[in-house]
């Protein structure tokens, strides 16, 4: 069984498109055209093209591709946003705010042309938002799914809380969860896909696979094909086995 996985976008329209460019030559080349390919969150904030970042997966799901996008924390801050410019994520500290440079809302604003985001006051913002980010954009975001099941692997933005089931599982920590996940090492009957936590590059720990390469820091978009619970990278030079430690 084979999957392949996109970590956290946050608006690069440009390492998306190159992400697909490699899935799509691995595909000619092990002649699969129906494995998922799962975007495993944070589509927007940061980059200077979340608009079209959503534009673009949509069109490829209209299109039947067989893609799976979920949501991560950034996303449901945006639409939060859009419905209360009040509204603070639970996930969030209290001092932060979503159009915080540190978070990037003011440039997923910035490319549905509201610009200003920091210097104006948040009604008027708002506002100006409301009437210029497309309907169909929120409905999209608003639906999609937290995480995603596919044989020995599960597909997840930020990780699970530890000894609880998958259904029992709370959106907060499948968006948010750090370092209760992060630092245990117990086998979850999966293998866990996730982002949220960008790393130096692809981490393998056994029970897990960090795919967060910190693109929304100016750093590289990974991309990896999963067959069974064995994990390569993709690049330009071909797959990279990814090996958990010994």
């Amino acid at each position: 069984m084979r999957s392949y996985a996109v970590g956290d976008i946050h608006g690069h329209l440009d390492k998306l498109e190159a992400a697909h460019a490699l899935i799509d030559r691995d595909r000619r080349e092990c002649g699969d055209d129906l494995a998922p390919v799962v975007h495993v969150g944070d589509l927007v904030d940061r980059g200077p093209n979340s608009r079209a970042v959503i534009d673009f997966l949509i069109a490829g799901q209209q299109a039947n591709a067989p893609w799976v996008v979920l949501k991560g924390n950034h996303d449901r801050m945006f639409t939060g946003f859009m419905r209360d410019p009040d509204n603070h994520d639970p996930g969030l500290r209290p001092e932060l705010h979503w159009i915080d440079p540190r978070l990037g809302g003011g440039m997923t604003l910035a490319s549905y042309g509201v610009e200003g985001a920091g210097e104006r006051m948040l009604f008027d913002l708002h506002e100006e938002a409301r009437a210029k980010v497309p309907a169909d954009h929120l409905t999209y975001l608003n639906g999609l799914p937290t995480y995603f099941l596919r044989g020995e692997i599960l597909f997840v933005h930020a990780g699970v809380r530890p000894g609880v089931g998958l259904r029992d599982q709370d959106e907060n920590d499948l968006m948010w969860i750090r370092k209760d996940f992060l630092e245990d090492r117990r086998d979850h009957g999966v293998l866990i896909v996730h982002g949220h936590t960008p790393v130096e590059a692809v981490q393998h720990h056994g029970n897990r696979l960090n795919i967060d390469t910190g693109a929304g820091y100016g750093k590289d978009l990974s991309t990896v094909v999963i067959e069974g619970r064995t994990v390569w990278q993709l690049t330009q030079n071909g797959r990279v086995e990814i090996a958990p430690p010994v």
